[in-house]
């Protein structure tokens, strides 16, 4: 009995000394607590606008990126191969509420068309066509042709992937983050962020497709690639693009990109 009534005691004094303390140090646990919840709140902040990712593609108005286009097109009847070299400028013109009642915005495209006998400063820029971005914190989608492709999903993270299609009739066409945040230079520019979308990538014995595209923080598209090559002649050991019969190799590469 006496045991009990001294551990009851004991318990009583505990308890009395922690709200003693409590009670004359008050504003010093409710400082900790407030300081806690503050860092928790800062820290989820920071988490997800650093997952985004908008910033791989600015959609500032003014806003150009020139590119180089080197297209080879190979021909079966008649059988022959077609070389085009063109600098593409696009531009983000206008903002607009499009058909859908979402905010869009115009992509001004122009073209100087390559002539050896001239430099490209010498050559007007012509108006080629007009194209459309969605953005938006879930995706950047542009129409390009006619042609709703969903570029870029949010947030940003490696081996995610996405139905590149999903928004047209062209069927499933599975896109995915092979990389992002690498330092890449492309066309003697350093880029310290550069993710590359993997849009297609497969191989037969007759046929060989590849997409890529690669975009830098602070700019947007910096690269394109495709590779679409048919070849009916199975030679053994021998690769598609080294006995192509038909199809079309594309490299669009950055220029130079600012505001105007």
């Amino acid at each position: 009995m006496r045991f009990f009534t001294t551990l009851h005691s004991l318990k009583f004094l505990f308890l009395f000394t922690i709200f003693k303390y409590l009670k004359n140090h008050v504003f010093i646990v409710a400082g900790l607590i407030l300081f806690l919840l503050v860092s928790c709140s800062k820290k989820e902040i920071a988490q997800d606008s650093s997952l985004l990712g908008l910033e791989y593609y600015p959609t500032d108005l003014g806003k150009f990126v020139i590119y180089d286009i080197d297209s080879t097109v190979y021909t079966q009847l008649p059988k022959d191969t077609l070389v085009y070299k063109y600098r593409i400028k696009e531009k983000l013109v206008e903002n607009f509420t499009d058909n859908t009642g979402q905010p869009a915005i115009r992509i001004e495209r122009s073209v100087k068309r390559f002539d050896p006998l001239k430099s490209y400063d010498s050559i007007p820029w012509t108006i080629k066509e007009a194209w459309m971005i969605n953005a938006n914190k879930s995706s950047i989608q542009v129409v390009e042709s006619n042609q709703r492709i969903t570029k870029l999903i949010f947030p940003v993270q490696e081996k995610i992937s996405w139905d590149g299609n999903a928004n047209n009739t062209l069927g499933i066409q599975e896109f995915t983050y092979d990389y992002i945040d690498r330092t890449e230079t492309i066309a003697s520019t350093s880029f310290p962020s550069v993710l590359l979308v993997k849009q297609k990538d497969y191989r037969t014995l007759i046929s060989y497709e590849y997409y890529i595209e690669k975009y830098a923080k602070g700019v947007g598209l910096v690269s394109r690639e495709i590779k679409d090559l048919l070849s009916n002649t199975i030679v053994a050991n021998m690769p598609v693009e080294s006995r192509i019969e038909s199809g079309i190799i594309y490299k669009q590469t950055l220029v130079t990109y600012g505001y105007e």
